[in-house]
């Protein structure tokens, strides 16, 4: 399977995967906004909350690191400059969500 088709695959799954986590966020966004900060902790500590909303900062992250990647590859044109904004757009992709939830489960 070539590399373009790849990412778009992986694009197209990771898309279909956040609509349902983009819903549970929003209305769950919506219930807590106007809480007050125990209330939100508490929405947190949720074994449940903390995996779906894992679920949600990994899978946004990865579909946005695929969208900024393919248009790096449209608007850069030296290929040395497009492998290191890539590398360092997927490294950025793989160490904030990890570090949020290993901030959300500590």
């Amino acid at each position: 399977m070539n590399t373009s088709t790849k990412k778009w695959l992986f694009l197209k799954i990771s898309s279909v995967i956040l609509i349902p986590l983009m819903i549970w966020f929003i209305i769950n966004f919506v219930s807590i906004y106007d809480k007050s900060f125990n209330e939100i902790i508490g929405f947190f500590s949720n074994t449940t909350s903390k995996f779906l909303f894992s679920l949600f900062l990994v899978f946004g992250f990865l579909f946005s690191a695929l969208n900024i990647s393919e248009v790096f590859e449209d608007y850069i044109e030296e290929n040395n400059l497009k492998n290191v904004a890539n590398r360092l757009l997927y490294l950025s992709a793989i160490i904030i969500p990890l570090f949020t939830i290993l901030l959300l489960f500590i």
